[in-house]
C-alpha cells in the first residue's frame, strides 16, 4: 500500500478515526493489526520476517535483561555478549540472504572466473521483502540500546512488535528508536486539534513533493539516463542535477508523510532531513541527510569501531568502512559501494586538506562568516554530492560513461535551453510548472534553514489566509499531481532498500 495510492487515502482516516475512539488500552493492539495488514498488502508471506526479527530482538532484550542479573561480572559480560551477538547474526543472516546472497554468490563466481575457474553460481528466486533493511536495522537498535541499559528490556510483545512495525515509518523510515518510539506506545494520545491540523499540513507538503516535483522530476531523469549513450553533457548534466532534487523529494516526501500520519495520531518521529542542500561540506550534508541512518551508523557502527579516539588514520579508517557499509546497505550492487566510498573519500580528503584551506584563507583574509563564501561552500559541496549520485542512479561502467561525456560537454545545445528541455520528455507546461515547484521548494527550505517554521507561521495567520493556502495546496496537487487511473503510482526509491 503506497502513500500515493487512493488506498492508503481511504486507510489512514479510517485508522485515526477508529484510533481515538477505541480504549487506550487497546490502542497499540488495534495499531499492530494496522501495521501488518499495511505490509501484508505487498507480501503476506513476508510479513512472517517481520514476525521473526521481531521476535529473535524481543527474546534478546529479554535474555540481556536477566543477564544484567547475575552477579559475577564476567559470567554476566559474556552472557550478554552472546545474547548481542545472536540477536546480530541471525538478523543479519536473514538480510544478506534475501537482500545480498544473489550479489555476494554473483561477485565470488566472477573473481573465480578471473582466476580460470569456472562455477555455476546457485540461483534463488526470492522477491526483496519490502523495507526488510529499515526495519531490521530498528530492531537491532532495541538490541543495543538494552545491552547499553539505555532503555529497559519491554516486557509485553506487542507493544514491542508495534514498535517494529509502526506503519507510518515501517518501510522507508525514520529508522526510529527504542528511547524515543517505545515508551511512546504506553502514553495516551488525545485528539488535538492544533497537533492534527499540523500533522495534515506536513503530509500534505509530502505530497507536493512527491505527486508534483519527484514524478515530474523523474520524467527528465528517466528519459536522458536510460537513453544515456544518445545525449549530450548537457543534457546528463541537467538530469543528473533533477536526480539530485527528484531523489530529496522523494525520499523527504515519504519522511514527511510519515512523520505527518504518525503526529496525526499523537507520536513523535525523528528529522529526517535538515535542509541537505544547503550543507557546507559533505560532513555536514551527512548531518542533514538521511538522519536517521547516519546517526545510526555512527550510535551503533563507527563509535564502537573507535570513532575519533584513537587517532587520525583510525578515524578515517573507521568513516571509510562507515561509508562503504552505509554505501552496501542501499542496495546489493558495486555501483552502491562506490556511491558510498565516494563521500568517505570526500570526507576523508576533507579532513586532510583542511590545514592547506586554513592557511589559504588566512593567506587572502577571507571571512568564513559572509554570505558569498557560504554560498560558495554550498554550491561545491552540492557539486561533489551531486557527482557521486550518478552512481547511486546508475551503474558503475554507466556512470563513468555519463561522466566522460559530461567532462567533454560535446555538444551545441548550450543556448536552446527549451529544445535540451523538450528532447528530456518536457513540454512548455510541465517544464514552468517544475520551475514553479522548484521554486516552493527552495523558498521553505530557505525558511526552515533560517529556523522559521512555516507550519506553526500558517496557523497563526487569519482564517482567509490560513484556508486559501489549504485549497491552494490541495487543488494544486489535484490537479498538477501525477497520479490517479491509468497511473501505475510509482514507488518511493527507497522501497527498494
Amino acid at each position: 500500500m503506497l502513500f500515493n495510492s487512493i488506498e492508503f487515502l481511504l486507510f489512514f482516516p479510517a485508522v485515526c478515526l477508529c484510533y481515538y475512539i477505541i480504549p487506550h488500552r487497546v490502542r497499540y493492539l488495534f495499531l499492530l493489526a494496522c501495521s501488518y495488514f499495511f505490509y501484508m498488502c505487498w507480501n503476506p508471506q513476508y510479513a512472517l520476517l517481520m514476525l521473526t526479527s521481531t521476535a529473535i530482538t524481543y527474546a534478546s532484550g529479554l535474555l540481556i535483561d536477566s543477564a544484567d542479573r547475575i552477579e559475577e561480572e564476567g559470567k554476566r559480560k559474556r552472557r550478554k555478549n552472546l545474547y548481542v551477538a545472536l540477536s546480530f547474526i541471525s538478523n543479519l543472516s536473514i538480510l544478506f540472504f534475501f537482500k545480498y546472497f544473489d550479489f555476494a554468490t554473483g561477485t565470488v563466481v566472477r573473481l573465480l572466473g578471473l582466476a580460470g575457474i569456472q562455477v555455476q553460481a546457485p540461483a534463488f528466486d526470492v522477491i526483496l521483502p519490502v523495507g526488510i533493511s529499515f526495519y531490521t536495522f530498528q530492531a537491532l537498535s532495541y538490541t543495543m540500546d538494552v545491552y547499553r541499559k539505555e532503555i529497559y528490556a519491554e516486557k509485553n510483545f506487542f507493544k514491542y512488535a508495534l514498535f517494529v512495525s509502526f506503519f507510518p515509518q515501517l518501510v522507508a523510515g525514520p529508522i526510529e528508536r527504542s528511547k524515543n518510539l517505545l515508551i511512546q506506545i504506553n502514553e495516551k494520545h488525545k485528539f488535538e486539534f492544533e497537533r492534527v491540523r499540523s500533522g495534515l499540513l506536513l503530509m500534505l507538503y509530502g505530497y507536493f513533493q512527491k505527486v508534483v516535483l519527484a514524478e515530474y522530476l523523474a520524467i527528465v531523469v528517466d528519459s536522458v539516463y536510460n537513453t544515456y549513450t544518445e545525449r549530450t553533457g548537457f543534457q546528463l548534466m541537467v538530469a543528473t542535477i533533477c536526480f539530485a532534487f527528484q531523489i530529496y523529494c522523494d525520499f523527504g516526501s515519504y519522511s514527511n508523510i510519515a512523520i505527518g500520519a504518525a503526529k496525526v495520531m499523537g507520536f513523535r518521529l525523528m528529522e529526517n532531513f535538515n535542509t541537505p542542500y544547503f550543507a557546507v561540506s559533505v560532513s555536514d550534508f551527512w548531518r542533514r541527510w538521511h538522519i536517521s541512518l547516519s546517526t545510526w551508523f555512527r550510535d551503533y557502527l563507527y563509535i564502537p569501531l573507535g570513532g575519533n579516539r584513537k587517532g587520525k588514520l583510525r578515524k578515517w579508517i573507521n568513516l571509510m568502512i562507515v561509508f562503504l557499509v552505509s554505501g552496501l546497505w542501499h542496495g546489493a550492487s558495486w555501483h552502491f559501494v562506490v556511491w558510498g566510498g565516494l563521500n568517505g573519500v570526500y570526507q576523508v580528503l576533507g579532513e586532510w586538506l583542511k590545514p592547506f584551506r586554513e592557511k589559504v584563507m588566512k593567506l587572502f583574509k577571507v571571512d568564513k562568516n559572509v554570505f558569498s563564501h557560504k554560498l560558495l561552500q554550498m554550491l561545491i559541496t552540492f557539486g561533489l554530492v551531486d557527482i557521486s549520485w550518478i552512481f547511486f542512479r546508475a551503474s558503475f561502467r554507466q556512470g563513468l560513461s555519463i561522466m566522460k561525456t559530461m567532462a567533454g560537454l560535446r555538444d551545441t545545445y548550450w543556448f536552446t535551453w527549451g529544445n535540451n528541455l523538450e528532447a528530456m520528455g518536457l513540454t512548455l507546461a510541465t517544464r514552468n510548472l517544475l520551475v514553479v515547484a522548484l521554486v516552493i521548494l527552495l523558498v521553505t527550505d530557505i525558511c526552515k534553514y533560517r529556523g522559521i517554521d512555516l507550519i506553526e507561521w500558517l496557523c497563526r495567520q487569519g482564517i482567509w489566509l490560513r484556508w486559501l493556502v489549504y485549497f491552494a495546496g490541495i487543488f494544486g496537487i489535484l490537479i498538477f499531481g501525477v497520479y490517479g487511473p491509468g497511473f501505475d503510482a510509482s514507488q518511493f526509491i527507497y522501497f527498494q532498500f
